[in-house]
């Protein structure tokens, strides 16, 4: 069991966070023992073009039999806000003495496995490269759909404390979870054992890839929790986009749907994921839409994002009954 000593009972020592890096970290479970994972077997399925030439010998190396990740990829994150670059260049900078302990607490009691032999350093610069494609390759497309189930899990989460007290709110992360007195109680299926003080704070980051909360193997980490987020079982679901029938009557449903919801930008392959459909049929949608002037796209990165023109506002302003 894992404890974590309150300081002052003071609200402002707990603190939500939302994490890329840890999410991309802990979905290699899923990757390395599916059977465990079911409601991400839809994403799990279309990783196998994504994956390419991923270096997942490599990346499967950082779990154990027992789905543990080493600490340092697993850094508390300070806000709700957190980028994965910023994320990524964090852990490039840890301490090589760090890495090398954090792996061996992963792999105990014999060698590292092959791909984690060699100068610490050097390990740790391959790990963060290919965490960086791997995060471009399979996980960055999907991220906004996400990081938005993350969040409206932390304004629950918030609305309890406010409600009904920390108590409630610690009650409600997980079976395993509880506050007593001022002491917070994480039950791990592990034999982990210590007491640590939250000087600094306590983070609490939801997560889709837990059944049940887990803490940091070591002591010497920040104060954290991570527990399953609410509502995943409908992350992968197909989500339809719903217009105005006179819209849908001018351009037909599918491109009305899309029209109404890119006020904010998204792309091709992101909108695919939501609707459940090939990215070329979104591909053909979103051409014509843009070829009338009613969406305009920009580059970002790899990727391109379509956003709402002026015309198109306008169009998807107008009143419903509204007689030419």
């Amino acid at each position: 069991m894992v404890r974590y000593e309150l300081v002052g009972m003071d609200l402002a020592d707990v603190r939500f966070a939302v994490s890329p890096l840890n999410e991309l970290v802990l979905s290699l479970r899923a990757v390395r023992d599916p059977g465990r994972f079911p409601l991400h077997l839809r994403w799990l399925h279309g990783l196998d073009e994504a994956k390419g030439d991923l270096d997942l010998t490599l990346l499967l190396a950082v779990t154990n039999a027992r789905l543990w990740t080493p600490d340092f990829l697993n850094p508390r994150p300070y806000s709700p806000l957190t980028r994965i670059d910023d994320e990524l260049d964090r852990i490039a900078a840890t301490d090589p003495d760090v890495v090398r302990r954090d792996l061996h607490l992963v792999h105990p009691g014999g060698p590292l496995p092959a791909p984690l032999r060699g100068r610490p350093a050097a390990v740790l610069a391959r790990i963060v490269d290919a965490l960086a494609e791997y995060w471009r390759r399979c996980f960055e497309s999907h991220w906004p759909r996400m990081r938005a189930l993350l969040e409206g899990d932390v304004t629950f989460r918030g609305r309890q404390i406010a409600q009904h007290g920390l108590a409630a709110m610690f009650a409600g992360l997980a079976g395993t979870v509880r506050l007593v007195d001022n002491v917070v109680e994480v039950q791990l299926r592990s034999k982990l054992d210590w007491t640590s003080p939250t000087t600094g704070g306590l983070t609490l980051v939801p997560t889709l890839w837990a059944t049940i909360a887990s803490a940091p193997i070591s002591p010497d980490e920040p104060p954290m929790i991570l527990y399953a987020a609410r509502g995943v079982a409908t992350l992968w679901e197909p989500q339809p986009l719903p217009a105005p029938d006179a819209l849908a009557a001018l351009l037909g449903v599918a491109r009305a749907g899309l029209l109404s919801h890119l006020d904010t930008p998204a792309s091709s392959t992101e909108l695919a994921i939501r609707l459940g459909v090939t990215t070329t049929a979104v591909n053909q949608h979103l051409r014509a839409l843009y070829a009338g002037g009613l969406l305009v796209s920009a580059r970002h990165g790899r990727s391109v994002l379509y956003r709402r023109s002026d015309l198109g506002d306008a169009l998807t302003a107008a009143p419903a009954g509204r007689a030419g």
